[in-house]
């Protein structure tokens, strides 16, 4: 018998369909019917049958005809959504899905695995997981360190020793042995009263990603989880069945306790979880819907899945690898300005960077030598202005180098601490099979991680810093000799004037959230847990510092792009062309004003999905394959430092080009 999972303002019905032949109508009507069944206002209707609404798939929530059978309408077990009329504008509407769900419509299952050990996740794997770009396997050498693991557990409850967390309560109630037959109990009501987070669900993405590196740990054979439990994990990881995981609530030690736990409800069967088919339902649905079973909690196995720093090393992922991608981009977005702004390239020289020779400066003067080379890329722009009487330029260009280079720098030893804490083992108890016991120790303290992404908001905003000033003078015609904000008839027209402010807010935005969050600690848990990182606020953070960094240098790479239009027929240089034509193949110039908000989110989407980056890495690859064999003190790193960033960021080689 057909049964479909129904969402009616904020409840989810489960409602079965004898005749096939029934229509979409039927299934709404019926389901507004149980709805109000037990209501004792009838759900605020005067009658059932006067009440109107919209049928759609909760999967991309497009819109169903009422009239059509549901055989062809829907397939078994499907979720829908009854959307009654006048709901949607009511303050207490409850959609089924989560923000952007139409970036989730064309999910498709991925075919391809990620083997996973426990030590060898790396930050960009971790990013791609979250994508839902691959589904997870373990090895068969993490799967016997699991096995291991789960005899030592076993031993103890079988002896009755009195174990942290495995017969006793937990924090303040450490010393309260609990009985054998109450050991499964202990482990759920652990996962239901720590499930106590606030704010807006983690999307998707992120979702995808905490639970990823969540199982990437317990593969670790550290947890003392069983191998059949943690692969009914990645059972629900594969199917993308994610949990409801509430941003707010950890302090960073005891680990990411309330964001872990809700992750853990729903792979127990209770609470919320979202999936491409169902959106939001019941956890228990949405597992069913999927062919799977509620995981069923072993002693020690609650504390297993949710004591840990996942929750803030995941979004510190994601924050490393968007910071490492705008920082690229940054060098080219200057560049160009520089070349608007009929700037020098003397600054870049190699040997100024080979006499302070950190390795971040020497990248970021390479880069802009290989973008702005008269010699290699003839430049009409630069030609224009060869003999001008200009001897240097404002700092905001003649020392990007030293600027953007320490960022890069900031962000290598971020990736570091991160890549580190991605495949460390953060439980406690710890699970030693080779020692045959557990020990208690502090490896859930999540101050490497808070520390780290505290510097790394730091480091990043000032790549906004500096490209606010940019801006400023690209603006400025006192500064530029370029019209007042890029526009024709000023006065009549506005131009770039309120997108600079737009990037002055922003900056003084980050100012505010660069303020470290692990230089506080609040002691918690009646002062057994006396201090803690608050790493997760730092990660949230550095990830709203970064997307202002990048937004900030959006509205640059337009106001570069607007500038070039005043210098034309001139042609800058071959690279920095294609950088052009890839924003005007988004972005039309402008002639006079017009909405601009839509233009800076489509020049942000080609930020953040790297295309400035594609379409000058091949230039920069070429120049350095033709300029490394130079036998200057700095050739060894600048060669060691573009070759492990052609590496991570897969750039073909110069005979590809």
């Amino acid at each position: 018998m057909p049964r479909y999972t129904v969402h009616v303002r904020g409840e989810w019905l489960a409602v079965p369909c004898q005749d096939a032949q029934l229509t979409v109508g039927w299934l709404g009507r019926e389901a507004v019917r149980r709805y109000v069944k037990n209501k004792p206002d009838n759900g605020g209707f005067a009658s059932v049958h006067d009440v109107r609404f919209l049928v759609r798939r909760c999967k991309g929530l497009g819109l169903l005809d009422n009239d059509d059978p549901l055989e062809v309408a829907l397939e078994d077990n499907e979720f829908v959504e009854v959307v009654i009329e006048g709901d949607t504008m009511s303050p207490d509407f409850i959609p089924s899905q989560p923000e952007g769900v139409y970036l989730y419509s064309k999910y498709k299952e991925p075919e391809k695995y990620i083997a996973l050990d426990g030590d060898s996740l790396s930050t960009e794997d971790l990013v791609n997981l979250g994508k839902g770009r691959y589904k997870i396997k373990l090895t068969s050498i993490a799967e016997k360190k699991v096995q291991k693991s789960r005899e030592v557990i076993d031993s103890i409850i079988k002896e009755k020793t009195v174990v942290y967390g495995i017969t006793t309560g937990f924090g303040k109630f450490a010393r309260t042995v609990i009985p054998v037959s109450k050991l499964q109990e202990l482990q759920v009501n652990l996962v239901r009263s720590h499930s106590s987070g606030v704010g807006k669900p983690l999307s998707p993405e992120r979702c995808r990603m905490l639970l990823a590196l969540r199982i990437n740990v317990l593969a670790k054979g550290y947890s003392g989880i069983s191998l059949e439990t943690l692969k009914q994990v990645i059972e629900a990881f594969n199917a993308s069945c994610l949990s409801y995981v509430p941003e707010k609530g950890t302090v960073g030690a005891s680990g990411d306790l309330a964001p872990l736990s809700h992750l853990a409800l729903g792979l127990i069967g209770e609470g919320k979880m979202w999936s491409p088919k169902s959106g939001w339902a019941d956890a228990k649905y949405v597992l069913e819907a999927h062919g799977l079973k509620p995981v069923v909690l072993k002693p020690k196995e609650g504390l297993a899945l949710i004591n840990g720093t996942q929750m803030l090393t995941s979004l510190g992922c994601e924050a490393v690898e968007r910071a490492s991608a705008i920082a690229r981009q940054a060098d080219i977005v200057a560049a160009l300005t520089l070349e608007v702004l009929k700037g020098t390239t003397k600054a870049f020289d190699t040997d100024i960077h080979a006499v302070r020779p950190h390795r971040g400066q020497i990248e970021v003067a390479f880069r802009f030598r290989s973008l702005l080379d008269s010699d290699h890329h003839p430049s009409e722009i630069a030609e224009s202005h060869r003999f001008c009487d200009r001897v240097q330029d404002a700092y905001t260009l003649r020392c990007c180098p030293q600027v953007h280079g320490v960022v890069n720098d900031t962000i290598a030893f971020v990736k570091d601490i991160i890549t580190t804490e991605l495949n460390s083992a953060t439980d406690n108890p710890m699970v030693f099979a080779s020692r045959g016991e557990t020990i208690s120790g502090g490896n859930f303290h999540g101050e490497y991680p808070a520390k780290a992404l505290d510097y790394l908001a730091i480091g990043v905003h000032e790549l906004a810093a500096i490209s606010e000033r940019r801006i400023e003078r690209l603006c400025n015609p006192s500064l530029s000799e370029l019209p007042a904000f890029l526009v024709a008839e000023g006065g009549l027209n506005s131009g770039f004037m309120i997108a600079h402010c737009t990037a002055a807010a922003l900056v003084s935005e980050n100012k505010a959230l660069c303020h470290p969050s692990s230089v506080d600690s609040l002691s918690t848990s009646a002062a057994t847990e006396d201090h803690v990182s608050m790493g997760g606020w730092a990660a949230r953070k550095a990830l709203r510092v970064i997307e202002h960094v990048e937004q900030v240098l959006a509205i640059e790479l337009l106001a570069a792009c607007q500038g070039i239009e005043f210098l034309r027929p001139l042609k800058t240089t071959t690279p920095l062309e294609k950088v052009y034509d890839l924003v005007r193949s988004v972005v039309r110039p402008w002639i006079k004003d017009r909405f601009m908000a839509p233009d800076i989110e489509a020049a942000h989407r080609l930020l953040l999905d790297q295309k400035v980056w594609e379409v000058a890495a091949p230039y920069i690859e070429k120049y350095k394959m033709e300029h490394i064999p130079e036998s200057r003190p700095v050739s060894p790193t600048a060669f060691s430092l573009e070759f492990l960033h052609r590496k991570s960021s897969k750039i073909p080689d110069s005979e590809d080009l």
